[in-house]
């Protein structure tokens, strides 16, 4: 099922408004990702997503951008299960669910990463922008480390209908869950676990499983001010020969596909 045909239909309309109940804009604006003020963007940020009811902090661009490629690697046969790496409320992972669910594939797990307990503590002396951000008043008691527990993200996947046995939970920090994990060839990898570190376990662990014309999405590669992510990609990167054009989603999240 293309783009074209799922938008013309009902799965277009029930995607379209499950992007919009987990994002929490049936009937409120996101905060402009792209606006150059920071520190509106960062009230903004808390209001709508850390204060609200929504399930996922992506914007809608970003949800886009999965389903695209959820349709692209459908359309195309490509081989492999989906797996985000950082799940937070389980917005995405919901969605990645409930797409297959809606267009009839039965044969892909969605794989649900992450520590269930917030983010990792940095390295100090390799990462101190990291360090400073995560020791800071923002992240510690207002972001509370991104973190949710695994009870919470299964309820809500109970609460969309998607709580099933292609739903797999891997519970616990990168470094220690994915080198043994029984993952097999992905279709889709969204890496959204912040930091250098979390980032690199996640390519180093998982892009040899993603098939020829599958999608690696780095959700934070535009964020410069307080995390190291770019640094882990292009590093990997460069290290692979990955030459694969990087596209932009939005002025922080870029993704490409592979092809060799």
């Amino acid at each position: 099922m293309t783009d074209r045909e799922i938008d013309a239909g009902a799965v277009g309309l029930y995607l379209d408004l499950l992007k919009r109940t987990l994002t929490n804009t049936l009937y409120t604006v996101e905060p402009d990702t792209d606006q150059e003020n920071e520190l509106e963007y960062v009230e903004g940020f808390i209001h709508h997503y850390i204060q609200g009811p929504a399930v996922s902090m992506l914007p809608l661009s970003r949800f886009d951008n999965l389903q695209s490629c959820i349709a692209n690697v459908v359309a195309a046969d490509t081989p492999g299960d989906l797996i985000e790496t950082g799940v937070w409320r389980g917005g995405a992972c919901i969605f990645m669910r409930a797409m297959l669910k809606a267009v009839g594939v039965a044969d892909r797990i969605v794989w649900v990463a992450d520590s269930f307990e917030g983010l990792p503590e940095p390295d100090a002396e390799r990462f101190p922008i990291e360090s400073r951000t995560h020791q800071g008043v923002v992240m510690k008691t207002v972001y509370n480390h991104f973190a949710a527990n695994i009870d919470e993200v299964k309820s809500n996947f109970a609460a969309y209908g998607v709580l099933d046995k292609q739903v797999r939970f891997l519970k616990g920090w990168f470094k220690d869950t994915l080198p043994t994990a029984p993952i097999g060839p992905l279709a889709i990898m969204r890496l959204d676990g912040d930091y250098y570190e979390s980032t690199m376990d996640s390519l180093t662990n998982l892009y040899d499983k993603l098939s020829i014309g599958g999608y690696a999405i780095i959700d934070d590669y535009g964020e410069d001010s307080w995390t190291n992510c770019r640094q882990a990609v292009d590093d990997f990167r460069r290290e692979r020969g990955i030459n694969e054009p990087m596209i932009r989603v939005d002025s922080k999240c870029f993704f490409w596909q592979r092809v060799r």
